[in-house]
């Protein structure tokens, strides 16, 4: 099988797992899939599927136990560590917390495949690294020790270290896990920036499916019989998310993209009202386990918007005003006498 010459990583049957010979413990059916330079691709699938492992095979971190990794059309057996290490970077999940190390010489590791046989920095060893710093906003902690720094901070580290390391193929074991959500859109818009300015082929698993279905440019979805791939959008229409969840408890909007919990409906309420708001009204309602009637009903929502956006339970000539949507929901709770 010959590889697209726009395909920078491919895999042909590849089997995963551990051991070797008669003790091999295949975890996963053989996987096919391939990766285009400058193509962002998501990971995602249930816990204990086999993430981690396939990243870490992809890596060189771990042997395949049947099948093919290709790089450029050359397969991955071929290539020395050195080689291997000029073409792939890899972080795990695993916090670095090293005593007396610094960002800098943490950063400064990615370029061990570009030095000498001593390891001496030279000028362009030491214009990637800073050039790396910038790149990640970490140019201002260059001093400061790895163990006294955020978790952020610590895994924008080591997204410089890769950057460094000037590889191609960058593989990302949940890069924004355990950060806060300020600092996972930092991480998020510095993967988009590698990967579609600077032509870097990132693959990352996440269980953010809402990061993944609006942001990577492909999803690689595992299930326990096989890898699907292709465009968000055409996973969402193939219907391929739903196996993710017990369908008894969760529904997943194909329209919008988003999942929500199933639950039974109360009632239905009609909203009297357009713009932002009313988008977030009928997002209060669903929550509630309420939906949105195409005619008017008993109450009814009226949105009013002249001043101050303000809310109103209309029921005939009694009217109740709610000046949040924390309010309004009290309001309907109460109405429809539901204790959520």
């Amino acid at each position: 099988m010959k590889s697209h010459p726009e395909e920078i990583f491919v895999l042909e049957s590849l089997e995963i797992g551990y051991g070797s010979g008669l003790r091999k413990k295949l975890i996963l059916p053989p996987l096919n899939a391939t990766a285009v330079r400058g193509e962002l691709i998501a990971v995602i699938g249930r816990n204990g599927i086999g993430k981690s492992t396939l990243l870490r095979t992809l890596a060189g971190l771990q042997p395949p136990l049947g099948g093919i990794i290709r790089i450029n059309g050359r397969r991955m057996d071929d290539f020395s560590r050195m080689e291997l290490a000029q073409e792939t970077g890899y972080i795990s999940t695993e916090s670095v917390k090293v005593s007396n190390m610094t960002v800098y010489d943490l950063v400064a590791l990615g370029r061990f495949p570009h030095t000498n046989w001593i390891g001496n920095l030279n000028t362009e060893n030491q214009e990637s690294i800073l050039k790396a710093l910038e790149m990640t906003s970490m140019g201002g902690f260059r001093d400061r020790f790895i163990n006294e720094i955020s978790d952020g901070e610590r895994q924008k580290a080591m997204i410089a270290r890769i950057i460094a390391q000037d590889a191609g193929i960058m593989i990302m074991d949940e890069p924004t896990a355990f950060l806060d959500a300020g600092s996972k859109f930092e991480i998020l818009h510095l993967l988009n920036t590698l990967s579609h300015e600077r032509g870097k082929t990132i693959i990352f698993s996440t269980h953010d499916l809402h990061m993944a279905v609006n942001q990577a440019d492909k999803i690689w979805l595992i299930s326990a019989d096989r890898l699907l791939e292709g465009a968000p959008e055409d996973l969402m229409i193939a219907g391929a998310f739903d196996h993710l969840f017990d369908a008894s408890n969760v529904r997943f909007n194909p329209y919008s993209g988003t999942f929500s919990f199933n639950s039974s409906t109360s009632g239905s309420v009609y909203i009297e009202g357009n713009g932002v708001e009313r988008i977030w009204v009928e997002k209060a309602l669903n929550r509630l386990g309420l939906t949105t009637a195409e005619s008017e009903t008993v109450p009814y929502i009226r949105i009013i918007t002249r001043n101050q956006t303000c809310y109103e339970l209309v029921s005939g000539s009694f009217i109740q005003n709610a000046e949040s949507l924390y309010k309004l929901a009290g309001l309907l709770k109460s109405a429809f006498d539901k204790s959520i």
